[in-house]
């Protein structure tokens, strides 16, 4: 059962109830807002009132456009404030345990040890893949969480579905897949309309990838109602701002035009998976589905170091697990890209790789 992952204070918590919960409507003289306005003005939005806390209208238009009911969706600040939000709910801090496969999204672990939340750290295979199989542990078994990142950062690869459902199936704890970069992978990738069948999935999106909206931090996840409505509960009263929700609100309306970007990007993928073997013989460039690409250097670090210098700036992932000289490589423009190569061109005339 979902509500015994569920900490004893978060079950016992009585939640902040705000003004914007009990009304939204009529002569507001209840929340100790500024009744004369604001000193900025923005067309049709009322700065000087505080946001709806329930997220009613976000809800509704994330639900038209991803099909998954609005009672189970939840708006937060960036991806990484649910990441947060799920720790906080489901793991005891000094006491409970996540599992992260590695190499991975960096956050998932910075989460953790905030909350004071230990890391079962496993390995993804040789071609980037969780191994179920590696659940089998004591130590495994007894985490709360399990992260997962599909398309998975910083490698580029979507996660088998059969994989995440398996895994769903065996692990006794939530299944968080991170779905950042899924608008950039093949059709049919994407795990979030199966919350309604796996009652420990929780599905986490962003509007920072395709939509190009990184400057607002605003992200969401679906989820069971029981979990959406624990998240609700935990939440600080209006951490949805009317800007930032007028901004969603507007971008939703433009599916179209981020689909040509979408495509955009795939194509300049292509191109650049093409033409970088051109300019470097050797190199080695992992399969991408998402809005990147990780390549293997010779000399990554210095490669990197020389093409900063030059102004262009890419990230060094050689630290992380199995991941020696790799570079990762945003997939920008086309004239973005065009410079990015003639560039390389000449560094790797510079050094020896």
């Amino acid at each position: 059962m979902i509500a015994e992952l569920i900490r004893e204070n978060i079950k016992n918590l009585k939640p902040y109830t705000s003004a914007r919960d009990l009304y939204s409507g009529g002569l507001l003289l209840d929340a100790n807002e500024n009744s004369f306005g604001s000193v900025v003005s923005r067309e049709g939005l009322a700065l000087n009132r505080y946001p709806d806390p329930h997220q009613k209208r976000l809800r509704q238009a994330v639900s038209n456009l991803t099909g998954v009911p609005e009672n189970l969706l939840f708006f937060g600040v960036g991806s990484d404030e649910i990441i947060d939000l799920l720790l906080r709910i489901f793991c005891e801090p000094g006491k409970d345990t996540v599992i992260i496969f590695e190499p991975t999204y960096g956050m998932y672990r910075v989460a953790a040890d905030i909350n004071n939340v230990a890391v079962v750290e496993l390995p993804l295979s040789t071609v980037f893949q969780p191994e179920p199989a590696l659940l089998g542990t004591d130590a495994a078994a007894e985490a709360k969480l399990l992260f997962l990142c599909s398309p998975n950062n910083p490698t580029g690869n979507v996660i088998d579905k059969k994989i995440i459902g398996a895994i769903c199936k065996d692990f006794a704890g939530i299944v968080v897949v991170d779905e950042a970069y899924i608008d950039f992978a093949p059709e049919g990738s994407s795990v979030i309309n199966e919350v309604g069948n796996m009652p420990n999935l929780v599905v986490i999106r962003t509007f920072s990838k395709a939509w190009g909206l990184a400057g607002i931090r605003a992200g969401y996840c679906a989820a069971t109602e029981l979990i959406t409505e624990t998240l609700f509960k935990v939440k600080a009263p209006y951490t949805m701002n009317v800007l930032t929700e007028s901004v969603i609100l507007e971008a939703v309306t433009q599916s179209e035009a981020v689909r040509g970007n979408i495509t955009a990007i795939q194509n300049e993928r292509t191109r650049m998976r093409k033409e970088l073997p051109d300019i470097i013989p050797g190199i080695i460039i992992y399969p991408s589905d998402a809005n990147f690409l990780l390549v293997r250097f010779n000399n990554a670090a210095t490669v990197q170091q020389r093409l900063a210098e030059k102004g262009i700036i890419i990230r060094d992932r050689s630290s992380q697990k199995g991941l020696a000289d790799c570079l990762r490589i945003t997939i920008g423009t086309p004239e973005e890209n065009t410079i990015l190569l003639q560039t390389l061109a000449g560094v790797i005339k510079e050094v020896t790789l």
